[in-house]
């Protein structure tokens, strides 16, 4: 396979020929927009890596949101943190997966799409084992976990690189498919950490090896209902389970992925690959960790920025701190990737992208918290205050383990039908859909909160806010598909992957912003008002996408 790869670069571009191999793995020749070279040599090989991609993908989605679901168990069983500890884990594992994003827009061209895979997939192993092993003593201290879900966010993080490398192996007019399958199965990730985490917690199912179980002082639940308190559960696995299917996944990644010379041009070999990735990410982690230090209340940090300052300021930090630091080779490359940010079009589709892929990840993230809070508790008049009171736990309450799944389940499933409409259609154009249909859910939502946040029987409501719910995660994994068919249409193959990572890098926020949104306004009383201000935001973008790539007169019409 791999001689023959070479051998056509013999008679490739004088660019593509001139590109030293430095494995075996590395392909020089590729021409995917050519119709003989697509149909007798390039597909085989773009499938083959796009379906070695899609489950490292869907792994690093059930790493980094692993701690969603992780916390509420750890609450049940009686763990000695507060909430707000517990929550501060879900809000370290989101900020770190957006961050770690940053540099991971770049990897692709700067180390190759086979050394990023292999490599970002085999670290992951560290934070899944460690939290395996943190879990299974009650008196593992709190930096321990918060450690573990710092290095959680790696999962995080490899959406971009992943992205930005299927990108390079499709021809354009297959490219929305390809990324929707991708990115919608790699979505996946969330709906089987949300099964698969309280399936396995469960049973034994790593021997001695996995440790005792602990048994729940407070219902729990599943897939299939509650799960009562005194009940035995091995909450360990629900880190273990991920170190343990990794290892396949990375072994198939080394030795059945390749680097596309094209992409990656002198990337220096596999230890400077390597050396490269793990030097980016440590500037970026120096700068999440000041980040949280300063946005983190005590005794975690000192709670100085709010979300709307501690966010924009990591992100400017990171980027000019990776153009200042880089060096030889790699400073060459990340200033041309640099020239995306010079693109009107970056920072349109970014916006667009946090309607879709913001909206999924974060509601995923809020789904779980809005459940318990909204529809867990009886909310009634205090007689002798005239207060709405939140105190009276309701015995018809729906639990959240057992439907939060839904949402993410339905919007990761439909995303490659995103892709593939357009693909036909043009991809703008289904945003522009999408964006209207979200703009009206996210306010039914929002009433409904409304109604269920000030009734004695919350339950009454529950429906339509799972359906309402669920055609917002509908909308918004096919506007998945379609932001990134429009960034595959607008940018030439060199910038595709780099916008790509980025877009992807500042939706990925999401994951922190609308959890801590929705959670302040329920903590206010008004839970509608964030529901009531994601549709305002909504519609800013349906207006903003019309101008740009649907008014008659716009620079580039998609369609």
């Amino acid at each position: 396979m791999n001689t023959t790869q070479r051998r056509g670069a013999a008679t490739a571009t004088p660019v593509a020929a001139a590109q030293p191999t430095y494995s075996q793995a590395d392909i020089a020749d590729w021409r995917p927009e050519e119709a003989t070279f697509w149909a007798t040599k390039g597909k085989a090989i773009a499938n083959r890596n796009l379906w070695i991609s899609i489950p490292n993908l869907l792994m690093a989605f059930a790493v980094w949101l692993m701690w969603g679901i992780i916390t509420v168990q750890m609450l049940n069983l009686g763990f000695p943190f507060s909430q707000a500890d517990l929550f501060g884990l879900t809000a370290i594992a989101g900020l770190m997966g957006a961050t770690f994003r940053i540099p991971a827009s770049f990897f692709i061209r700067l180390a190759g799409g086979r050394n990023t895979i292999f490599l970002t997939s085999l670290l992951l192993i560290v934070p899944a084992f460690l939290t395996g092993v943190a879990l299974q003593d009650k008196t593992t201290p709190l930096w321990m976990f918060q450690l573990c879900a710092f290095l959680s966010g790696i999962g995080g993080g490899n959406f971009a690189c992943s992205m930005s490398n299927i990108s390079g192996f499709f021809p354009k007019n297959q490219q929305g498919t390809a990324l929707g399958l991708n990115a919608g199965l790699g979505n996946f990730g969330v709906t089987t950490m949300q099964i698969l985490i309280p399936l396995s917690m469960t049973m034994m199912l790593f021997g001695g090896l996995g440790g005792e179980p602990m048994t729940l002082i407070k219902d729990s639940g599943w897939l299939l209902g509650k799960i009562v308190a005194g009940t035995s559960t091995y909450v360990q696995n629900a880190g273990f389970i991920w170190a343990a299917m990794l290892v396949p996944l990375v072994i198939a990644a080394w030795f059945g992925m390749n680097n596309l010379l094209p992409l990656s041009p002198a990337y220096g070999g596999t230890l400077a690959a390597f050396g490269k990735i793990l030097y980016l990410w440590a500037i970026t982690s120096a700068v999440g960790i000041a980040g949280l230090y300063l946005y983190l209340p005590a005794p975690t940090g000192l709670g100085l920025l709010n979300m709307w300052v501690a966010l924009p300021l990591i992100v400017v930090v990171n980027v000019v701190l990776m153009k200042l630091m880089a060096f030889g080779q790699m400073k060459v490359n990340i200033d041309k990737q640099f020239a995306i940010f010079g693109n009107k079009h970056t920072w349109s589709l970014t916006a667009l992208y946090v309607v879709t892929f913001g909206s999924f990840i974060g509601f995923s993230m809020a789904l779980p918290l809005s459940i318990t809070v909204i529809f867990g508790f009886q909310h009634v008049i205090d007689p002798a205050t005239g207060l709405m009171g939140h105190a009276l736990k309701n015995p018809n309450a729906p639990s959240a383990l057992t439907y939060a799944w839904i949402g993410p389940f339905v919007g990761a499933l439909i995303r490659p039908v995103g892709g593939w409409i357009s693909d036909k259609v043009g991809g703008s154009i289904v945003t522009q859909v999408i964006s209207v249909v979200m703009v009206v859910a996210s306010a039914a939502v929002g009433y409904v909160m409304l109604l269920a946040y000030k009734s004695a029987t919350p339950e009454q409501y529950f429906f339509i806010f799972m359906v309402l719910f669920v055609v917002l995660f509908a909308a918004s994994g096919i506007g998945n598909g379609s932001t990134f068919r429009t960034v595959g249409v607008i940018f030439d193959r060199q910038q595709a992957g780099p916008v790509l990572g980025w877009t992807s890098a500042i939706g990925a926020y999401g994951s922190f912003i609308a959890p801590v949104v929705i959670g302040q306004q329920i903590k206010a009383g008004t839970p509608e008002i964030a529901m009531y201000g994601f549709a305002v935001f909504y519609a800013v973008c349906i207006v903003l996408n019309w101008w740009f790539y649907l008014r008659a007169g716009s620079e580039i019409k998609n369609p």
